[in-house]
């Protein structure tokens, strides 16, 4: 009997195509998304071995003293932000989706426009706005006749309340796209039958609608509570005293940064419990409603009082959210006008934009070679390293500083007795003094706004135009040149430019991980405010707002979807989750 002929020569047979069959698996790319992963990790990995070599009594200090209110303030200050986050998002999402008055097309893009601005600028704009001194109440006083805050009452804009007026103010765009872009996918037959069997609209909403779009609502509104847990700046303006600013002033003026890693832990166990609960709040959902992008969900036109108040009602929380910012910024900025020659504010804008242009670059790069791993690759492996290393958005930047600090200083020092072994020379803080500390902890933070971009680019390119050129003998290398990435330059320039936008912004990573005497335009306007000079932080906020704007602008020429698909896929998260088929 020969081998090929009998039953071991046939186990021989299957055996050496199984080994011909896994030597074609290229293992290239899961030694990329394995190692971009391991790079990721590490701030976590610091973090963990950082918490657990505190001595002394700092943890039992922590838990009796600092912990419970921090940790009470932080739920409030969330569950405030939600709820509001939530009503605002959904209501406009619904008005501008399905109902038809005048103003709405201008309103439809208009109601993103808060993402421009950051919190903490925000935070700014409504502490001048609200403040004795401000607009608001100098109106009271010349309409009722006061003198003076003793005879009168006035909402205190320092508080936990006014932390979530303003937070909530930029933050609803989150929710408000994720369910705009449910709300035109659902059926137009479920929704026509529910009008046949007499429902109003006011109950399609509720009884229709609202149901339906659960999953993308709890998308948007733990995004929005991802930014609200990542925020200093504007809950240290507010006097709100919240897990990140705990780790913050533990860091800092305590000088305890075995103490700062551990709360950083509380804070990002905080995290996990909100992602948790965000999936499986999704996971239970399954709506299964067909769309063929022919027939657009019903339309209700509304004229008279109730045109006007659906108007009003999303023209508010763009006027709060960015008109009555932008606006108070641009004048105190008017008074200063000299400002914007300062050399400290052409050196901030300098760091700023430097920081920034290197992180853009980095973070594609990176999203790039795992994107193109993942459609290399049929491994399993190789897409779950992609995604373990994306969910650094989920990461508040406090905790990835204080993960980095350690292994960017033990990387200096490696560096520094190095360059005195062989060369006589000390580099000194060659990676923490260059600020490239903050490039790869804004990297880490937002690769998944990249490699969402990234992926759904290369979703769109078949995987046939890759067997047609290897069929004419093109090697990976030449198809990589000729093929990809002319077709994925605009997503490539998409995600660099989101990345680009959310790094000028980023102050959390960037007040705590720069360089002595280095300022950029964030913590520029952050410090200006510390010190209690608002107008002398008007310019450089108005910078970072104009800076804001022009993405979306050029964005949103293309679209809302296109808008919120090439960044964070929220919308495509909601589709998933929704089990609703276009």
């Amino acid at each position: 009997m020969t081998a090929g002929n009998g039953p071991v020569g046939a186990e021989a047979g299957r055996g050496r195509m199984r080994a011909a069959a896994f030597r074609r698996t290229d293992l290239r790319p899961l030694a990329v998304a394995a190692l971009v992963w391991a790079v990721m990790a590490v701030p976590l990995v610091a973090l963990l071995a950082i918490a657990a070599s505190a001595v002394g009594a700092t943890w039992p200090h922590l838990l009796r003293s600092v912990l419970p209110g921090a940790t009470v303030t932080t739920l409030l200050l969330m569950a405030g932000v939600g709820l509001l986050t939530a009503v605002t998002g959904v209501g406009t999402a619904w008005l501008v989706a399905v109902c038809r008055f005048p103003g709405r097309r201008a309103l439809e893009w208009a109601l993103v426009l808060p993402l421009a601005i950051p919190t903490y600028l925000v935070a700014f704009a409504y502490m001048e706005i609200f403040d004795y001194t401000g607009p608001v109440q100098g109106a009271v006083r010349a309409l009722f006749g006061f003198h003076t805050a003793r005879e009168y009452w006035f909402p205190e804009i320092r508080s936990l309340p006014g932390a979530i007026f303003a937070m909530s103010a930029v933050l609803y765009p989150y929710v408000y796209l994720t369910t705009r872009i449910l709300f035109l996918m659902q059926s137009a037959r479920v929704m026509e039958v529910a009008r046949t069997l007499g429902a109003t609209p006011w109950r399609l909403f509720l009884r229709i609608a609202l149901p339906m779009a659960r999953p993308a609502i709890a998308v948007g509104v733990s995004l929005a509570l991802m930014e609200t847990i990542n925020d200093i700046g504007a809950v240290d303006f507010f006097g709100v005293r919240t897990l990140t600013f705990a780790v913050y002033h533990t860091w800092l003026n305590r000088a305890d940064l075995a103490g700062a890693a551990q709360l950083a832990l509380v804070l990002l166990l905080l995290v996990l419990l909100l992602i948790y609960a965000e999936r499986s709040a999704r996971g239970r959902q399954r709506f299964h409603a067909a769309f063929g992008g022919q027939e657009p969900a019903p339309t209700f036109v509304l004229e008279g009082w109730r045109a006007f108040g659906a108007a009003a009602a999303c023209f508010v929380p763009v006027a709060i959210g960015f008109l009555m910012p932008a606006a108070l910024l641009a004048d105190y900025a008017t008074r200063r006008m000299e400002q914007f020659l300062d050399p400290a504010i052409l050196d901030a804008a300098l760091h700023s934009v430097t920081l920034a242009a290197a992180t853009a670059v980095a973070t594609v790069l990176v999203a790039f070679a795992l994107a193109y791993a993942a459609r290399l690759s049929r491994l399993g492996a190789v897409g779950l390293f992609a995604r373990l290393a994306a969910t650094g958005y989920a990461v508040p930047g406090t905790v990835l500083a204080v993960g980095i600090l350690i292994p960017m200083a033990a990387l200096d020092n490696r560096i520094d007795a190095a360059a005195r072994a062989l060369f006589g020379v000390s580099t000194g803080l060659l990676v923490t003094g260059s600020g490239a500390a903050i490039v790869y902890a804004c990297s880490v933070r937002f690769l998944a706004i990249a490699y969402g971009s990234l992926d759904a680019g290369f979703t769109k390119i078949s995987r046939h135009l890759d067997m047609v050129a290897r069929t004419f003998g093109r090697r990976p290398g030449r198809i990589l040149a000729e093929i990809h990435l002319p077709l994925m330059r605009r997503a490539m320039t998409a995600a660099a430019l989101l990345v680009f936008v959310d790094t000028m912004k980023e102050l959390s990573a960037t007040v705590l991980l720069r360089p002595f005497d280095f300022e950029t335009l964030a913590t520029l306007v952050y410090g200006a405010v510390a010190r209690g000079a608002f107008e002398d932080a008007a310019p450089a906020a108005l910078v970072i707002v104009a800076i804001g704007v022009l993405p979306l602008v050029l964005l949103l020429g293309s679209g809302l979807e296109g808008a919120a698909g090439s960044g964070r896929r929220s919308g495509d998260q909601a589709d998933r989750s929704s089990g609703m088929s276009r």
